[in-house]
């Protein structure tokens, strides 16, 4: 079977790791702080905030925008649920607005018909590693002084106009769960230009110290270990080449399957790095059946918009049937580094057979 995700770890992720575990300090210390530099380095931004998993980047990051009980957020229905629930533990409420159902993203368009007076934030999701149109969510968020916060969890290394995903943001909230771009087995991290909300993040993801025993706030323990950030700085280092291979896996099937299948739309003003290469179909679940039978694991990314599940449901509205419909077509194929020429033949030759 041809997996649909693969991490990629090699001899330098468990030298790093070993290393880790001979020094005797395994929790945050200085391999956190050294990821944290480079990884704000990377992607351009003056600062980044480890945390324990994309969904604690998000939760903290709301947070510390003051998202708070009443308010809204904004966001979209065509996703994983994290994108939606750390919302709800601020006790906030999303509000959903429609997609692009070529991009599969937020669709700006819809964003303003969905903001009120209690709205606080917009908190696009860069889904399957393509960027969000960026300039036209900027231009709203500024119009109606609202923060910001991008869902990057699937776009490690995107870029938009030259600049990459996680510095246009007010913040930018990145997952290294092992399917991703790159992986820390578990993992988060909260990039920014604003020093006060960097500083915010650090002291709420710690337990709401300011120093040793000096408690300013209530906060929580959403750390991420050395041993984690030991396999993050080595992967980093990786990360544009996963994404190159990623990005030329994608164009080699988008030429062989471009008037079988609907490929990718890709905007031309991005750089879409590819965490799933996602194609649509009137007849999804029967090619998802004969693809598996064949050796393609392939998956559905996402079964129902998030409105459909019970959390979600009361906050569902009549203007989101693009995501309703995309739903119902979508189909994601292995596309990751660790593909070989016969694995991508086989998946082409597989699709275009059934």
């Amino acid at each position: 079977m041809i997996p649909i995700a693969k991490p990629m770890v090699g001899d330098e992720e468990k030298k790093a790791v070993s290393d880790v575990l001979d020094s005797g300090m395994l929790a945050q210390g200085k391999k956190v702080k050294e990821f944290e530099e480079k990884f704000a380095e990377y992607i351009g931004a003056k600062y980044a905030v480890a945390t324990s998993n994309g969904t604690t980047a998000l939760h903290l990051t709301l947070l510390a925008s003051r998202i708070k009980s009443g308010d809204e957020v904004i966001t979209t229905p065509f996703t994983f649920i994290s994108t939606a629930t750390p919302i709800l533990f601020c006790r906030a409420k999303p509000v959903f607005a429609d997609i692009n159902p070529r991009t599969f993203n937020i669709d700006p368009e819809k964003i303003e018909k969905m903001i009120t007076s209690k709205t606080k934030a917009i908190l696009p999701v860069h889904l399957y590693g393509q960027p969000c149109e960026m300039d036209k969510i900027r231009e709203i968020a500024d119009k109606h002084n609202l923060i910001v916060i991008g869902d990057a969890c699937q776009a490690h290394g995107a870029e938009y106009k030259g600049k990459k995903i996680g510095c246009i943001d007010d913040a930018g909230c990145f997952s290294f769960y092992p399917t991703k771009n790159m992986t820390t087995g578990e993992g988060g991290m909260v990039t920014t230009n604003d020093n006060g909300m960097a500083e915010k993040i650090r002291m709420l993801r710690n337990h709401g110290q300011t120093e040793r025993y000096s408690y300013s706030m209530v906060g929580y323990n959403f750390r991420m270990t050395d041993i984690a950030a030991a396999v993050g700085v080595e992967q980093l280092k990786k990360l544009d080449k996963f994404n190159e291979r990623r990005i030329k896996n994608a164009e080699f099937l988008s030429e062989q399957l471009n008037g079988v299948v609907e490929i990718p739309y890709v905007l031309p003003i991005v750089k879409h790095v590819f965490h799933q290469y996602t194609i649509k179909s009137d007849n999804r679940d029967n090619l998802k059946e004969k693809l598996n039978n064949a050796g393609v694991g392939v998956t559905v990314y996402y079964p129902k918009p998030l409105h459909f599940y019970e959390p979600l449901k009361r906050y569902g509205n009549n203007d989101l049937r693009n995501a309703e419909n995309v739903c119902r077509k979508v189909l994601s194929l292995p596309v990751h580094p660790g593909l070989s020429e016969a694995d991508l033949e086989k998946i082409v030759q597989s699709i275009k057979s059934a």
